[in-house]
Formats: structure tokens, sequence, C-alpha cells
């Protein structure tokens, strides 16, 4: 059913106390639904609907919260409540909830979790927070290579409803991994085969200090809907699920957006964020920009007397620093992309710029004779019609130029190209079209 109305519903429900039917129309609502309908519930009401929620539901429906709807749970949980969640929760999830919790919370929960489940928590939050130790979960099965299919078959039966996925099982043999089998394998196999000739050893994994972002760019190239997780030993420690991929991209897509537009990395979302915080965020680069503005100014101060002889020549540079910017941006957005892909390489940079060189031939071509044809019919001036069209011509080669060249520079020197977006790109073209401008002024219209 549609969630408006299934969201509806529940809130008549709610609202005239018939707790029966309102659990009922959770039962028909996904858990994902669900942590958007408790969002919009007055805080009081949370806990009763909550409650409402079979042990396993109200679980899944708790790790797709945010942090604040979280915490106001555990803070009214008593201790069995919160075991039965912790208990119910994937180890993954649990350990995202750790990691957002205030130290108090994180006391209780672990203090909640049973002996094992605290054992693990505690081996994967001692990895860096951007490795794929830290993302992964221990929740796998995992095969030895003597069995048969009848043995791993039931095993899978007996276990794979606590664990998050049963579609890879990884064969392990002294904790070390030797091959993966999935579950088609299993299922189109003979009872009494031999894992060992059934399964795939030619494996690709991760080891659990490689980057995130590393770990997702394999998960979706080679389409895995879980990639193994091994030390430096090559033994197996844990398993990365799609699931946990999306959350990844989610994050590094929304970090590499605030970079591009100059603004701190903040992980609380817009509204949950106070103005003070919000100013800080984005007051660094407001200062920069400003006061690297200076340069710019510095360049038209210097032409003042040719601007005194024309004064139309300052209703142009709008247009030229405003083209600049834009084209300088299309070209860094493009090249950004490619380095985070792993489409464009470092040892691709000099056919990067001369393939941007050529693009950026034929749009300033084109982009100077539509402005060219517009100046001299406003103004009938084919001089500064000439002007302003070849320095347009400059402008967009040399912002491409720079756009394409700063972020794989960036990258040489183990800069996030992100930083090299549009702040710093808009900077570097607005001053160099500007010199550029008033120095083809001088020259052609004779204002030295």
């Amino acid at each position: 059913m549609n969630f408006s109305f299934l969201k509806e519903k529940a809130f008549q429900a709610l609202e005239n106390k018939r707790y029966l039917t309102l659990k009922n129309i959770l039962q028909d609502m996904n858990p994902a639904d669900l942590a958007l309908l408790f969002q919009d519930m007055e805080k009081n009401d949370v806990y009763i609907v909550f409650r409402l929620l079979p042990k396993e539901v109200s679980a899944e429906t708790f790790s797709y919260m945010d942090s604040e709807m979280q915490m106001h749970l555990i803070s009214i949980f008593s201790d069995s409540e919160l075991s039965e969640v912790i208990d119910q929760l994937y180890l993954d999830d649990t350990v995202d909830l750790i990691e957002e919790m205030p130290a108090n919370f994180v006391s209780r929960i672990i203090k909640n979790a049973n002996d094992s489940t605290r054992k693990m928590i505690n081996e994967i939050l001692k990895y860096p927070n951007d490795s794929a130790g830290s993302i992964m979960t221990v929740e796998y099965v995992y095969l030895h290579k003597d069995m048969c299919v009848k043995e791993s078959i039931e095993k899978i039966r007996s276990v794979g409803w606590v664990k998050e996925t049963i579609y890879n099982c990884y064969v392990t043999d002294s904790r070390k991994l030797i091959g993966v089998v999935t579950l088609l394998d299993l299922l189109t196999s003979e009872d009494d085969t031999k894992i060992s000739d059934i399964m795939d050893t030619n494996i690709i994994s991760v080891n659990t200090y490689e980057h995130r972002e590393s770990v997702a760019k394999k998960l979706s190239k080679y389409d895995f809907m879980a990639i193994p997780v091994v030390d430096n030993e090559e033994r197996l420690v844990g398993i990365i699920t799609f699931d946990d991929v999306m959350d990844v991209f989610e994050e590094e897509a929304t970090e590499d957006i605030e970079k591009m537009a100059g603004i701190s990395h903040n992980d609380e979302s817009y509204f949950k964020t106070s103005v003070f915080k919000h100013v800080n965020n984005r007051m660094f680069w407001l200062m920069f920009l400003m006061l690297s503005s200076t340069i710019t100014g510095l360049i038209i101060d210097n032409f003042q007397l040719q601007i005194a002889t024309i004064p139309l020549l300052v209703s142009f540079m709008p247009t030229l620093m405003g083209t600049g910017g834009n084209c300088g941006s299309q070209s860094s957005a493009l090249i950004i992309r490619g380095l985070s892909v792993d489409e464009i390489q470092l040892k691709d940079f000099f056919k990067v710029i001369f393939k941007e060189f050529r693009i950026a031939l034929v749009c300033s071509i084109i982009l100077a004779v539509v402005n060219g044809v517009r100046i001299y019919l406003m103004y009938k001036d084919i001089q500064i019609a000439i002007v302003v069209s070849l320095a347009l011509i400059f402008t967009v080669i040399i912002s491409k130029i720079i756009g394409c060249s700063l972020p794989m520079l960036a990258k040489r020197l183990k800069i996030d190209p992100t930083i090299m977006a549009t702040p710093i790109i808009s900077t570097c073209v607005d001053a160099s079209s500007m010199f550029i401008y008033f120095t083809l002024a001088t020259k052609m219209l004779n204002l030295a």
C-alpha cells in the first residue's frame, strides 16, 4: 500500500488509541518507512508504538532511525529491552550505532551486549574510520573444503537466519580464505559433492585496512553482493555487503559536494545543524574567496586609465568572468568524477589537457561569434566586439585548462581533488580573464 495512506491511518489509530488496529497497520509497513513514521511522531508516542513492533522488525526499524531518535529510545529503554534490540541488530549496524553515540550511551550499549557481540564490536572498532574493517560485518557463513553439499546446506539452514547474507559462502582452512561458493552452486550440485570441487578459488578480497572508497569501487566493478575482508595473513575476518557500500557512496558523494562548494564536512542533517555551526562550516572558504578577489581587484585597478577612456569596457567584465568560471567548473567536475571512478589516471595528464584544449577551442569560437554579433548589434562598435570576443576565446581556453589540470595536480600531491573545484578555480579564472581582457583592450584599442 501507499506509504502516505498507511501513515495517515496509523496516526488516526494512534490518536484514537486503537492499538490493535495500529499494530496491524504497522505490520504492512517496511522498516525503512517505519523509521520515517517515527520521525513525525511526538516523542511521548514513540516508545508506545515501538513496543507494538515484532522483535526482528523493531530492530531493523531501529537501525534505519537517525541518531537523535535512537538516543531517545535508548534513554527510555530498560536494560533488558536494550539488550533485546542489540541482539537482533546486525553487528555492522551496532557498530554504526556506537560510532554515532555519546560516550555515556556507548557504555550502556556495550554493557547490554552479550560477551561474543561485545568482543566482535571491540574488534571492529579498532580499525580506522575510513577502512574496510570499520564497515565490515562478521556475520557470514563459512564452510570447510571437505564438507559435502548436503552438510553445507544443513549448516546454512541452522545459522543462516542470523547472518547478513547467505548468497555467498566462504571456504576457509585454518581461518585462511581459500574459496567462495554461492548458494546457487550448492542448490544445483549433488548432495555428496565436495565443497572443494565446486568452490571458486579465484578470490577477490580486500584488506582490513584498505580504504572504504576503494572497497566500494571493487564491489561496484565486479557486481558483488558481498566481498570478503582478510587480514595481512589472508585470514578471513569479515565481509562487506552492498548495502554498506551504498552508505559509503552516499557519504563520499556528500563530502565531495561539500568540498566542491567550499563547505566543511558536517555529519548532521541541514535542519539539525545550528546556525553557528553552518556559519563555521562555510566561513573559511567565504573568507578565502573574499580575500583572494583582491588579486582580481588589483588587476582591474592597474587598468583604471583604460576604463576611464572607454567606460563601456566595464560592462563586459561579468560576461567574461562568469563564462570563464562556468567553463572551469564544467571541466573540473568531469575530471574529478573521472578520477574518483578511476576512469582517468594521472598518466593521462597531457592527454586530458589536449582534449580539453580542443573542446575549449570549439566552444570558445561559438561563444565568441555569438557574443561578438550581440555586442556589434547593441553598440555598433566592431573593435570592442572583436576585443571582447578574442578575450572570451582566451578565457574559455585557459579556464578549461585550469579546470582540468588543478584536480589532477591535487591528486598527484595526494590532496583531495574536490578541494580544487569551484572556489579555487573561480579565483584563478577571474584573475586570468581580467588580465587577458584589459591587455588585449590596451593593445588593440591603443589605450596605453
